[in-house]
């Protein structure tokens, strides 16, 4: 959880770049029909929809207040309220929050749950709010919402099932609600009155199912259970009896993980195999003609006003906006749905970003948050990127040892030097002219590589050639830089050593040591110092002439710091790692200035852009995030 003991100012938080598409029902269309409700790490996104086509400034607002991940939200039938629960660590209570939606503020916080609410729902007249905690609570609490206190609450399966994980109120009964999971479906009755919830269970007879969503139909009369077996569940509310499982010879690849009803009576389904379909009837069979696939599993379906228009979100983060009468959709928002390793801007450019991670490569227009490129390597890791100074060059680092170049502009690829290091590259830098790559490996060694223009049997052609190997690294190599006019460069290495090399004569200049894993290395404006920080959460500032430590400073209370940047005049740089915060530092006096509080995964990389007006931060859940510089005079 961050630590937030700092009397210093918060960093404003302008946009992200995330959908937590692991959440199930994660994504949800508030009833005002404008606006997108989503959590992004411990944050609640409310972003007003656009039905614009191309790129577009997203308005976005923030509801913080979780310490940790969230793991479910909820909305009122009237809109007024929003609900979110969270995941924590073994033995401490999980939080829910009630948020009113107008003033977008806090309305009241509800702990009783241990390590995790695994769902909510609301009532649909909003007194009630009925929560279900983990596999490690295994309880339903029915909350009272004008009181802010529990009511009651009850085991939510017996002894003999399994987890129970989804949860569904009635639409007009706020005294009646259903709960789902493995091998266990129960229809819940609350007696108010003597502060009970009474639940029956429904006789399956000798079908055995794992529900993972469920959805009631708008007048009560039965309701639909999505299973991992492929099938879709009916069952009568008032008689609690299994009226059938559909459709029987067609069933869903990879199971039923989202469900939404349409008020003529259809069913939108969604599949773990990207399927998105209609079925309607007694059987449920699938209609002719409307059935999609999009990328990843369908984690969530939400409709906007009677389901003309709908989206659906996949474990990927994606977010699809479909047409119902066409069956057409496009993709409207996206994100890295694993860590993100690298970020930087081109050379003198603040209106672009690119970051990698497992598989790809993504360039990102700053202002719009939108994708405008991405280069796929498919079953592959980027571990690092960089572009040459004139911006026509994009290099990357990658976890099968090779460094593959690529144009920024198309995403073709320009030329791959294999076998670059036997352990994965780490680390890249590339020369301000251009004709230079530094890279730097698991094994420790640094490399130099020039980049050769020439001619070959079909026209021209590129080529690579290994200048010098420098092996003086016991550890991987974290991090390059290399100074404005290219004759040296510094190294830092999980060995507890960073190294500036000459690169003319290709030997080591100078070395520092430190008991810690060095993650990451920063010229100071000047060239003539540099700031380094690691695994023993000490920011350490050294002169490079001789190699003494100048000064040391607590960069952290809590975790390593992974990443670090400093502003083009020097006089600020930021840091960010394992404690989940963004710090802003006085570059002379070693103070921090604004704390940004947002992330939820640790901090793997961050950028100050070159016009000084943003920060950008990435992490190992995904998430991209863009601060407002606080901009100081020298």
């Amino acid at each position: 959880m961050p630590d937030t003991q700092f009397d210093v100012d918060k960093l404003e938080l302008e946009a992200t770049i995330g959908f937590c598409g692991q959440v199930p029902s994660g994504l949800i269309v508030h009833p005002d029909r404008q606006h997108f409700i989503y959590p992004l790490g411990s944050t609640v996104i409310i972003e007003e929809i656009s039905d614009e086509k191309g790129p577009r400034k997203r308005k976005q607002e923030f509801l913080t207040g979780h310490t940790n991940d969230v793991s479910c939200i909820a909305v009122s039938k009237s809109g007024r309220f929003l609900a979110s629960g969270q995941i924590t660590y073994m033995g401490f209570k999980a939080d829910i929050i009630i948020w009113d939606f107008e003033r977008r503020e806090l309305y009241c916080r509800l702990v009783l749950h241990k390590n995790n609410v695994e769902a909510l729902a609301f009532s649909p007249n909003d007194k009630y709010l009925v929560s279900l905690g983990g596999q490690d609570d295994g309880s339903v609490v029915v909350w009272s919402i004008d009181k802010k206190d529990a009511i009651c609450g009850s085991p939510a399966q017996v002894k003999s099932a399994g987890t129970t994980t989804c949860i569904c109120y009635s639409n007009n009964d706020d005294n009646v609600f259903v709960t789902g999971g493995d091998c266990t479906l129960r229809v819940w009755d609350l007696d108010l009155d003597n502060r009970k919830v009474r639940a029956t269970d429904v006789n399956m007879g000798q079908l055995k199912r794992k529900i993972k969503c469920i959805q009631m139909k708008s007048d009560d009369s039965f309701f639909y259970c999505g299973t991992t077996t492929g099938d879709i569940i009916s069952v009568n509310v008032k008689t609690k009896l299994y009226q059938f499982d559909g459709p029987p010879k067609d069933k869903f690849s990879l199971g039923v993980t989202a469900l939404a009803l349409l008020k003529t009576g259809e069913v939108l389904v969604g599949a773990g195999d990207g399927t998105v379909a209609v079925v309607k009837g007694e059987k449920l069979k699938r209609v002719q003609g409307k059935q999609q696939k999009v990328h990843g599993a369908v984690t969530s379906i939400t409709l906007r006003g009677s389901g003309h228009q709908f989206f659906v979100g996949t474990d990927k983060s994606h977010i699809y906006r479909f047409n119902y009468s066409e069956f057409s959709h496009e993709m409207i928002g996206t994100r890295h749905s694993t860590a993100v390793n690298d970020i930087i801007f081109p050379p003198g450019a603040s209106e672009l970003f690119l970051t990698c991670g497992k598989e790809d490569i993504r360039v990102w227009q700053t202002d719009t948050c939108d994708e405008l490129l991405r280069i796929k390597v498919p079953n592959m890791e980027c571990h690092a990127i960089c572009l040459a100074q004139d911006g026509k060059t994009l290099i990357s680092a990658w976890d099968d040892g090779k460094i593959r170049a690529f144009y920024p502009k198309t995403g073709k690829e320009m030329f791959t030097i294999h076998d670059a290091h036997n352990k994965g590259v780490t680390a890249i830098a590339c020369a301000s002219h251009g004709h230079s790559i530094v890279s730097g490996g698991g094994e420790g060694q640094v490399r130099v590589w020039n980049i050769i223009n020439g001619y070959g049997p079909k026209g021209p052609a590129i080529t690579t050639k290994l200048v010098e190997a420098m092996k003086e690294h016991k550890g991987k190599v974290t991090a390059i830089k290399i100074t404005t006019k290219d004759k040296e460069c510094v190294s830092s290495s999980t060995d507890g050593t960073c190294i500036v090399w000459d690169l003319e004569r290709f030997v080591r200049k100078q070395i520092m040591f430190a008991n810690t894993l060095f993650k990451c290395v920063c010229y100071g404006a000047e060239e003539c110092q540099m700031i380094t920080s690691g695994t023993d959460r000490k920011i350490c500032y050294w002169e490079i002439f001789d190699g003494s430590m100048i000064r040391e400073l607590e960069g952290s209370k809590s975790g390593s710091v992974n990443a670090m940047d400093i502003s083009r005049e020097g006089n600020q740089f930021v840091t960010g790692g394992d404690d989940k915060l963004i710090k802003v530092w006085n570059y002379n006096e070693g103070e921090v200035t604004h704390v940004g509080i947002g992330h939820s995964g640790n901090i793997t990389k961050i950028k100050i852009c070159p016009a000084s007006r943003f920060i950008v931060s990435v992490s190992t859940d995904g998430a991209i995030l863009r601060w407002k510089f606080p901009q100081r005079n020298a």
